[in-house]
């Protein structure tokens, strides 16, 4: 780990000459990614320095214990070394936590997707439920949220909503949301009050940048049709509905929920880049890294993840154990403690698995 920090130190020394440098700021690209690395790096640099200079403290505290001779100052020392030793320990803690790999789509944008599964009209209205959830926990944290896309049912329900998310580390707090969740209750529609269990898929993407996902219009096909659904006259009479395919890969994107052709396609392309950024990286994953992958279950979107058992007010997330007894709260927004929670999991994991020594 010393020598992993000793490398990072001599790094953070060498970024902090480039961005001063004039011909490094003439290149403005080169300086916003030198200053970012420099960034990421600062606290973890100053806590090892922190730790540096604890440490020689102590040392310089146990060569004077070796040699004095009056007990009261020994004793004084003796106190100060133990203090010196406690402060070490903690911030080595520190260090193995701040060593962890970051995962570099933290700090982006998202983009989810919610689609009702098994259970039929019940699905979609806990599809929209789940929707509503997610954009009021978005307010609590002062994030944007945009619809981009929204299938609803006659009932109030949604067969499919995908909408974006907009705030600082808005990826980091939701990233563990994929996968299906799971409703108990029931129906206002049953009649004898018996309990129904229905289903509903999340699909959380982080939102990529143009630099980082290319496509080449060769491999486009574009379709416009009219639009279907609620809106009046307007959405049947043009063709403002938006369809990209992707021919490499299949996945199609569509779009109508804007009475503009140009808005929906620059919506459904940002869809598509954040799907075909989530599906390379997936393919990587498979390949290269599944015994890095963490034991959450951030991407396995077949994954029963999570049940809302109205019935009993509760709320289960069945990769950490953990129920939470206030799901009126839950429903509305106040899903803090289960994302620290699955964030808690996810670190400790990794901890265990010995991530920071490599």
């Amino acid at each position: 780990m010393f020598k992993k920090l000793d490398k990072m130190v001599e790094r953070f020394e060498k970024l902090n000459e480039l961005v001063s440098s004039a011909e490094v700021i003439a290149k403005m690209d080169e300086w916003k990614a030198y200053t970012k690395e420099l960034a990421d790096m600062t606290e973890t640099v100053e806590k090892y320095l922190e730790y540096k200079k604890i440490t020689a403290e102590r040392d310089a505290i146990s060569n004077e214990l070796q040699v004095e001779t009056d007990p009261e100052m020994k004793a004084l020392l003796q106190e100060e070394f133990l203090v010196c030793k406690d402060k070490i320990e903690s911030i080595s803690a520190e260090l193995r936590i701040l060593l962890l790999p970051k995962d570099p789509n933290d700090e982006k944008n998202v983009i989810m997707e919610i689609r009702a599964g098994a259970g039929g009209e019940e699905a979609s209205l806990f599809a929209y439920e789940l929707y509503r959830m997610y954009v009021k926990y978005a307010e609590k944290n002062r994030w944007k949220t945009e619809e981009i896309e929204n299938n609803s049912t006659e009932l109030g329900g949604v067969k499919e909503v995908i909408f974006s998310i907009s705030g600082k580390s808005a990826y980091s707090k939701l990233k563990y949301e994929s996968g299906v969740h799971r409703v108990q209750r029931v129906p206002e529609t049953e009649s004898q009050g018996r309990v129904h269990t229905s289903t509903v898929t999340v699909a959380v993407l982080p939102e990529v940048e143009d630099v980082e996902v290319n496509i080449d219009e060769k491999d486009l096909k574009v379709d416009t049709l009219r639009s279907s659904g609620a809106g009046g006259q307007h959405v049947n009479k043009t063709e403002s509905c938006i369809r990209l395919t992707h021919i490499p890969t299949g996945i199609v994107v569509l779009c109508q929920d804007e009475r503009s052709q140009t808005k929906n396609r620059e919506k459904a392309m940002r869809v598509l880049k954040s799907r075909l950024y989530d599906y390379y990286q997936s393919q990587y994953e498979k390949e290269y890294s599944e015994n890095r992958r963490s034991q959450v279950g951030t991407g396995d979107r077949s994954e029963r993840i999570r049940t809302y058992n109205f019935p009993q007010g509760r709320v289960s997330d069945h990769r950490i154990g953990l129920t939470l007894y206030s799901l009126d709260n839950f429903i509305m927004g106040d899903i803090e403690e289960m994302v620290e929670a699955l964030a808690i999991y996810d670190r400790e994991t990794k901890l265990a698995q010995g991530y920071d020594e490599n």
